[in-house]
């Protein structure tokens, strides 16, 4: 048997129905802990042919441990670019773009052919444009982002919206100039403004959590 079809017998042995049931309610197709997952990769290492294999046989289990095991700057952006257009499940959308799209090479390239995309590659787009505005936002027009914004995220598809909506937040918590227009833009679209919260956590409602995150470091201040 070839390596790939061990890890995959191991993988089904991990399988848990009662996890996948509550995993699908989610719009995730795996029944798989995570944290086995990591174990899996943290014994196999880095291990990039192993990877390709892996994500050839679509399965969401074996994608996200292929994630873990993948060589990120191996990647041309192409190749990520026809292995994003795969995936139907948010979790492997979110390992793939933490552990390959933003350890790579690619990533400003893919953040601007991503982000006017639908659904999870227009969510992929704008994670990695929220990226940018967090820790590298020298260059970018965060003028023109919040008219996209504004114009765009009321009707953009839940995946999307909801990447789109933490952008805009994140500009008005960490860009004070552009902070007034930001909070007018959520109070404008009201984006999930009745969103349930649980206790002691911020709402994703954008003016309440950009005033919540500037509460706090004007308290560490």
């Amino acid at each position: 048997m070839s390596a790939a079809t061990d890890v995959m017998a191991e993988l089904a042995l991990l399988e848990n129905p009662k996890l996948r049931a509550a995993n699908e309610e989610r719009g995730d197709d795996h029944g798989v802990n995570l944290s086995a997952v990591r174990a899996v990769a943290k014994r196999l290492k880095t291990q990039h042919e192993l990877a390709k294999e892996l994500w050839t046989t679509g399965d969401t289990a074996a994608r996200l441990l292929a994630t873990l095991i993948a060589r990120p700057k191996a990647f041309s952006a192409d190749e990520l670019d026809t292995m994003i257009h795969d995936i139907r499940a948010p979790k492997l959308l979110d390992w793939f773009i933490t552990n390959i799209v933003k350890p790579g090479k690619h990533a400003e390239e893919l953040r601007q052919r991503w982000k006017d995309g639908t659904d999870l590659v227009g969510r992929a787009g704008w994670s990695l444009t929220t990226d940018r505005v967090v820790k590298r936002a020298a260059g970018l027009d965060l003028d023109g982002l919040l008219d996209q914004i504004e114009m765009e995220m009321k009707d953009a598809p839940a995946p999307k919206q909801w990447s789109m909506n933490h952008c805009l937040a994140e500009i008005g918590i960490h860009h004070p100039k552009y902070r007034a227009r930001a909070i007018g833009i959520g109070e404008k679209l009201q984006v999930l403004i009745d969103y349930p919260a649980s206790p002691g956590c911020t709402p994703p409602y954008a003016p309440v959590w950009i005033a919540e995150m500037v509460r706090r470091q004007k308290a560490l201040a």
